[in-house]
C-alpha cells in the first residue's frame, strides 16, 4: 500500500466519500469479486466482505464492477448484487442470515424425511430402482429455495445493474446433457457470449433457479432444470473459475477461497493407513470440486502475468486470445476449517448426525464433508469472525485494491504465493 507520512490509506478512503456518494463509478480499474463454491464454508466469505464494508466510506455503493459466483458463492454473489446500491446494508443482511443459520433453512432435517431418504437410497441400490424409482438426491433443499425467494427480491439484480451499481453478475452451473460449464451472465454493457472447450458464457436474466442450479451439489441436492436441460453444481467441469470475470472485462480480481492452502503433512509410514470411508470420499470430492480448479486457474493466471512481464508488454494479441496482465488479491483461511467443524457437530439435527456418522464423516477425512454441510450458527459465526480477522490483517492490501493503487500482480499469503509462482 502506498501513501505518505501524513496521509494514511484509511484517510484517503474517508476523504473520498463525498466524491463517491451517489455515483455509480467505482474507479478507473474494473474490480471483480470472485466467490467460489463453499457450502457452509461460505460464511467465511461473508466475514471478508464485512471487513471490506468496514474499510469503505459510509454510505458506499458496491465497490466491484463485476461479481461472479459458483455454488454457495453464487448465492452470496447474488445477494450482494441485489443490494449493490448500499454495500454495507447488503453485507449486514448476509451476515444476519449466515450468523443465524441452521441446517433446516437449507435442507429438510426432520426425522421422517431423513429416514425416508436413507431408505429410498438403500432400496434403490438393492433393487436397481425397480418399483421405487431412482432417488433425486440425498437431501431435499426446498427450504433453500424458500429462503432465497425471501432474501432476493424479484427484479432487484436487474435494478442494480440498470442503475449502474454493478456492471455484471455471472453465475456458473454445469449442464448435465451437453456436459458444459455454463456461465450465465447479466450485464449493463454489451458483452459477446464466449465459447471454449466445454465451457461457455451465456447472457441471461439471473433468477433463483440459476442459484439453485449452481449450488446443486451432485448426489447431495437435486439437479435444476434451466431451459431444455438439467444443471448441477457450477464447480463441476469448471476448470477456469476466473474466466467469467476476465471475459466480462475485469482488470483486477479479489478472490475469496475457503480452504487453508498449506500442504497436508506426509503420512507416517510406520502407521497403518485408514481405509477411506464413504464420507471421506464424498468430502474429498467436494473439496476437489470447490477448490482445485480455482487454484489451477490462479497458477495459469500467474504464469501469463510472468510471461507478459518477461516480454515487456502489457498486451499480447493473437487470433484466439487477447492476453493482458490481471492483478489478483487472494484471501484464504489461515486455519484448517475441518478442525473448526469438529467443535460444532453437536449442533446438527440428530437425524443428520446419524446420517453423517453412518457414512463415516466423523473421522479426519470425513470431516471435510461435514464442514461443507454444517449450516449451523456456531460454525458459521466462527467462520464469519475468522474471515473478518484474516481480511483485516490484510487491510493495507485491501485498501490499495479498493483505491486502484498499485498492488503486486499476485497478492496472497507468502506460502501460497510461493506455490503459485513456481
Amino acid at each position: 500500500m502506498k501513501g505518505d507520512a501524513t496521509t494514511s490509506p484509511r484517510d484517503v478512503l474517508a476523504s473520498s466519500a463525498p466524491a463517491l456518494a451517489g455515483r455509480p463509478v467505482r474507479g478507473a480499474q474494473r474490480k471483480a469479486l470472485v466467490l467460489p463454491g463453499a457450502g457452509a464454508r461460505g460464511a467465511y466469505q461473508v466475514g471478508v466482505l464485512k471487513a471490506i464494508a468496514h474499510l469503505l466510506p459510509k454510505p458506499s455503493e458496491n465497490p466491484f464492477s463485476i461479481i461472479t459466483g459458483t455454488s454457495a458463492g453464487a448465492i452470496n454473489a447474488a445477494v450482494l448484487a441485489s443490494r449493490a446500491g448500499h454495500y454495507e446494508r447488503a453485507v449486514i443482511e448476509m451476515e444476519h442470515v449466515w450468523a443465524n443459520f441452521d441446517a433446516s433453512q437449507v435442507f429438510r432435517t426432520d426425522n421422517w424425511t431423513m429416514l425416508k431418504s436413507s431408505l429410498h437410497w438403500l432400496v434403490a441400490l438393492v433393487l436397481g430402482g425397480l418399483g421405487v424409482g431412482n432417488p433425486r438426491s440425498l437431501l431435499d433443499n426446498a427450504p433453500l429455495r424458500e429462503l432465497l425467494m425471501r432474501r432476493i427480491p424479484r427484479g432487484a439484480i436487474t435494478r442494480s445493474i440498470e442503475r449502474g451499481y454493478l456492471d455484471a453478475l455471472a453465475i456458473t452451473a454445469s449442464a448435465y446433457t451437453s456436459a458444459k460449464s455454463v456461465s450465465f451472465y447479466q450485464t449493463r454493457l454489451p458483452i459477446e457470449p464466449w465459447e471454449r472447450v466445454r465451457r461457455v458464457g451465456e447472457p441471461a436474466k439471473i433468477t433463483v433457479d440459476h442459484l439453485l442450479a449452481s449450488a446443486a451439489v451432485p448426489f447431495v441436492f437435486p439437479p435444476v432444470r434451466l431451459g431444455s436441460e438439467y444443471y448441477g453444481d457450477g464447480s463441476m467441469r469448471h476448470p477456469a473459475p476466473l474466466s467469467s470475470a476476465i471475459h466480462l472485462g475485469a482488470d483486477r480480481l479479489l478472490v475469496i477461497g475457503v480452504r487453508d492452502e498449506r500442504p497436508e503433512p506426509e503420512p507416517d509410514p510406520a502407521v497403518e493407513p485408514e481405509f477411506p470411508s464413504l464420507g471421506h470420499l464424498a468430502g474429498y470430492m467436494l473439496d476437489t470440486l470447490f477448490m482445485d480448479g480455482l487454484f489451477a486457474d490462479l497458477e495459469r493466471l500467474t504464469r501469463i502475468n510472468l510471461i507478459l512481464s518477461e516480454l515487456g508488454t502489457t498486451h499480447l494479441h493473437s487470433p484466439v486470445h487477447d492476453l493482458r496482465p490481471i492483478d489478483a488479491l487472494i484471501v484464504v483461511p489461515k486455519e484448517d476449517l475441518r478442525q473448526v467443524a469438529k467443535k460444532y457437530i453437536g449442533e446438527l439435527p440428530r437425524a443428520v448426525r446419524m446420517l453423517l456418522q453412518g457414512v463415516g464423516a466423523y473421522g479426519r477425512g470425513g470431516m471435510q464433508l461435514t464442514s461443507y454441510l454444517l449450516f449451523e450458527s456456531g460454525f458459521t459465526r466462527e467462520l464469519i469472525a475468522m474471515g473478518y480477522r484474516d481480511a483485516m490483517e490484510m487491510k493495507d492490501d485491501l485498501e490499495a485494491f479498493l483505491l486502484d493503487e498499485p498492488i503486486e500482480r499476485l497478492d496472497a499469503p507468502q506460502y501460497l504465493k510461493e506455490r503459485l509462482e513456481h
